[in-house]
């Protein structure tokens, strides 16, 4: 399977990853749309498969609880969202299959959200004093919800290995 084939195949798995939970979905018309949009992307082509998938890779990774998953399919979502704002929307099943994603953009709402408090993380200067300053007057804070986490509950009954930072 190419590349772009798997980024479709990605597509295909959130539309019924969210068809089941909501059931307005037309998961044979969307399999339609998605065929015709790996018609138009050429997806067969040779170069697909350069560098493997971009998507399916990063899912496998976020096993975890519902919630979670939510996190990195809203991003997916997103993702795909502004891949269609860069092509012909008068095709109806590139409209078809943007109006769906739109609406379980929205219903993912939470995940977006908590996508861009990762992203906000990411862009702090830790080597910014002020940013430091604050960092440790948060620091117990941010230690209790760790320890209050069912998880790590668990971990901590294990013996203890000192970190090599």
């Amino acid at each position: 399977m190419t590349c772009q084939t798997y980024n479709l195949f990605v597509l295909s798995v959130i539309m019924i990853y969210f068809g089941r939970t909501a059931n307005s979905l037309n998961l044979a018309q969307l399999e339609d749309d998605i065929d015709k949009l790996k018609a138009d992307f050429n997806s067969s082509h040779s170069d697909v498969a350069d560098g493997g998938p971009i998507f399916i890779e990063k899912l496998k990774n976020w096993t975890g609880q519902s919630n979670e998953k939510k996190i990195i399919l809203s991003q997916i979502v997103s993702m795909y969202l502004e891949m269609f704002e860069n092509t012909d929307q008068s095709k109806p099943h590139i409209k078809h299959i943007s109006e769906e994603l739109c609406t379980l953009r929205d219903s993912l709402s939470d995940g977006v959200k908590k996508v861009k408090d990762i992203m906000d993380l990411a862009k702090l200067q830790m080597t910014d004093l002020r940013i430091q300053r604050k960092a440790a007057n948060e620091l117990f804070i941010v230690l209790q919800k760790l320890v209050d986490l069912p998880s790590l509950k668990r971990k901590r009954n294990q013996p203890q290995r000192r970190c090599n930072c």
